[in-house]
């Protein structure tokens, strides 16, 4: 009698420790799937390219030189085929860059998103009808086209301009030519940490039978524009932006 309850006792203790095993197996991958994400989506986001710089748009006036002066950061977004993918074939239905959210103001200035526009020329015009506000969608299609909102479904790349749009006018008679990069802001008597911002915003990859969601958070404007005009980062480690199936 006092052995079967020994069995007893033994094979309950053993059911725990299975149980507790499981349990922090189960612990250990949904933390290991927090930090890390899904690493094995059909698309990587393989690469972020970061130009910051300034420009002047003309208005009219009676001066020589009159132009608003926006301060620009564009983002560019390269999305490849995971070679390393077991699943079935797939395409890029969509890519989504909704969620924005500015996190930091800056002291000087208002920040806008602006869409690519539809029109040859500039990449960027600075009409409302460009503003993005609440989501930018670019449609798989055969090829990456920024005009068309497209992304090629194999694979591509993807656009957003954010930009500070009342960083005030520049009017003068005395320059003979304008520079038209960062070096343009001293002109407004601005300092650098007076354009600092903070922004963040889902990235989202949809594809034929699944859909990954990543928030991406960044500091803008890159560099020191003020002395260098233009500046640019090329974000090759991408390993920070954790990407989660939501369905």
């Amino acid at each position: 009698m006092e052995t079967d309850k020994k069995k007893q006792m033994i094979k309950l203790w053993v059911a725990i420790t299975i149980l507790v095993i499981i349990f922090l197996i189960v612990i250990a991958v949904m933390i290991k799937y927090e930090v890390e994400g899904d690493q094995n989506m059909p698309f990587i986001l393989s690469k972020i390219d970061v130009i910051s710089t300034a420009e002047g748009v003309e208005v009219e006036g009676k001066n020589k030189w009159n132009f608003n002066i926006f301060q620009n950061n564009d983002l560019y977004f390269y999305i490849d085929k995971n070679e390393n993918y077991a699943g079935k074939d797939t395409n890029i239905k969509e890519v989504r860059i909704e969620n924005i959210k500015i996190e930091k103001a800056p002291l000087k200035g208002e920040i806008k998103a602006y869409m690519p526009n539809s029109v040859e020329g500039r990449l960027y015009n600075y009409n409302e009808e460009y503003t993005i506000d609440e989501k930018l969608t670019y449609r798989g299609g055969e090829k990456s086209n920024p005009q068309t909102l497209e992304i090629g479904a194999q694979g591509g790349s993807a656009l957003i301009r954010f930009s500070n749009v009342n960083l005030g006018t520049y009017t003068s008679d005395k320059d003979k030519e304008i520079v038209h990069d960062g070096t343009l802001l001293k002109k407004l008597d601005i300092q650098s940490e007076e354009i600092k911002f903070e922004v963040s915003f889902d990235f989202i990859i949809e594809v034929t039978n699944h859909c990954y969601k990543a928030n991406i958070k960044m500091e803008l404007p890159y560099g020191d524009i003020m002395e260098n005009g233009t500046e640019s980062f090329e974000k090759v480690d991408t390993s920070d932006v954790v990407f989660k199936r939501v369905n």
